[in-house]
Order: C-alpha cells, then structure tokens, then sequence
C-alpha cells in the first residue's frame, strides 16, 4: 500500500561513499555485540554541520539498545553526554540516500541526505553506562511475534508474513526492531488462523508464547482527525499483563512504541511508558 501515511521512505541504492575512523581506546566488541553498539541517523552531507548531531542522536539509540531502557534517550543527564559523543566513536560510515538519482540543485549536490552509520566503542559505552546507573542487557534477547490489526479507512487487514497488505509496514517494523537489537518473526495466514485471529477484532490469539518469544498482540489504525495512527498494544510475559499505546503518530513511531514496551518489559526496567 504505497502512498499511506508512514515514514515516506526512500528507495535507498547502498553506495558507501566515505569513511573516517579514530579510537580513542578499548577493543571492539565481541562477535555477535557488535551490532548493539552502532546506529544510523539520516544527515544532511558529509562534512562537519551535521555530524556532531549525527553522533549525538545514534548515542542515545545506541545507550537504549544496549540496556533495553528507552527513558535513557530523553534523560537530561545524557544530554551533556551526547554533546561530547565523538569521544566514544570507534569509527562512522556514510550512505547515500540518493544514490543513482540525477544531480539536481542543492539537494543533488552537497545537501544531499545520507545515513550516517556510527559504532562505538563497547567499553567505553560501557563505562559510560555505570555512570549512569545502568549496565548492558547481556543474554539471548525475545524474539518479537507481532498479532497486528490494521484499518485504514475501509481497509482493514491482518498484518501477516504473506499478506501484500502492509508489506511496507512490515518492513519498517523489522527496521525498527533493528534499532532496539529485537529479532522479529511475523506469523503466516495458516498461524494466525490456527490461533482464532480474525480481521475486524482486536488480535487475541488463543495461544501462549514460548520462553524465547515476545508476542505482543494490537491494533493500529489512522484517524484523518489527528492525523495520524492510534496504536494500542497488549502483551503478557513472566505472568504479568501490560498494556501501552500512542496515538497521532505515524507508523514507524507507532512501531517503535511498541519497541519500547517490549525492550523496556523483557530487560527488566519494569513496565511500558
């Protein structure tokens, strides 16, 4: 369903185009972390305007993938922290978002857009953490199994691994799950139909979920009032309920609520904003 509200998303060629590395001490981190200490931030051109902003937006990304608390990314004791971030850089790498576009104007040339992608280094964000109070998530992590209805003015459907409804959702819930360090597995028509969930109704499947499994059951559904996407999310783990949501939104936010439950449920930092 391209064209719905969402995040207007790019059709992105992966063109490395430049790279810069400096270490200011520590090894890298072991096989299989590695990922938890780097994020992405969209910036604007390679050189220095926008690339304190660039550091300083994927080390708060990075400090709540690491611990699985999102309350660290808005903490006002960071704020002093991200300002000063390229002192915990290991190295960054630029992709361009236009790749294989013509050149037109300032946006084809030095305004460009490009993900910055930006790895830390482990000790030192884990140094960093011990300051703050909090240490890293370590352990295998719960796959997220997500049970979502869908409404889109008359449209409605489950958001399902074959379904071509919500293909683009479904990837921005697998991107987004990235930046939280969180596997997903989107269940199938036959899965979904064995567990008694039906379009029209809030997803209540009749199933419990394994010990390595997330299954967060919602609804998510745009209101042209907002505008935007109400979305309401419900999740059961170690015997405890929680319930959580956000409403105006667009679906890439929408997703990353319900991120936040989950990392904020699963690591143990009690339960979703």
């Amino acid at each position: 369903m391209s064209g719905w509200p969402g995040r207007g998303r790019f059709a992105v060629a992966a063109l490395l185009i430049c790279s810069a590395a400096f270490m200011p001490g520590g090894p890298g981190a072991a096989q299989g972390t590695a990922d938890l200490y780097q994020a992405t931030a969209i910036v604007t051109g390679t050189d220095m305007r926008s690339r304190p902003i660039g550091f300083a937006k994927c080390l708060r990304d990075v400090l709540v993938k690491v611990t699985g608390e999102p309350q660290l990314h808005d903490d006002p004791r960071v704020a002093p922290l991200a300002a000063h971030a390229d002192v915990y850089v290991a190295s960054f790498s630029y992709v361009d978002r236009m790749a294989g576009r013509p050149i037109h104007d300032e946006q084809g040339t030095r305004d460009r857009p490009f993900n910055m992608t930006v790895k830390f280094v482990p000790a030192e964000i884990d140094r960093l953490l011990s300051t703050l109070g909090e240490r890293p998530w370590r352990g295998p992590r719960p796959v997220l199994v997500p049970v979502v209805a869908v409404r889109f003015g008359s449209a409605s459907y489950l958001l399902s691994a074959e379904s071509p409804d919500g293909a683009a959702q479904r990837a921005v819930l697998t991107d987004v799950a990235g930046e939280f360090g969180i596997a997903v597995r989107v269940p199938g028509d036959a899965q979904l139909a064995s567990w008694g969930v039906a379009k029209g109704q809030f997803p209540a499947p009749r199933v419990s979920a394994g010990p390595d499994q997330a299954l967060v059951a919602g609804t998510l559904e745009f209101d042209e009032a907002l505008p935007g996407w109400i979305a309401s999310w419900k999740m059961r783990w170690h015997d405890t309920a929680y319930a959580w949501g956000i409403r105006g939104v667009n679906y890439d936010d929408a997703f990353r609520d319900l991120m936040r439950g989950v990392v904020r449920v699963a690591s143990g930092h009690g339960a979703p904003e």
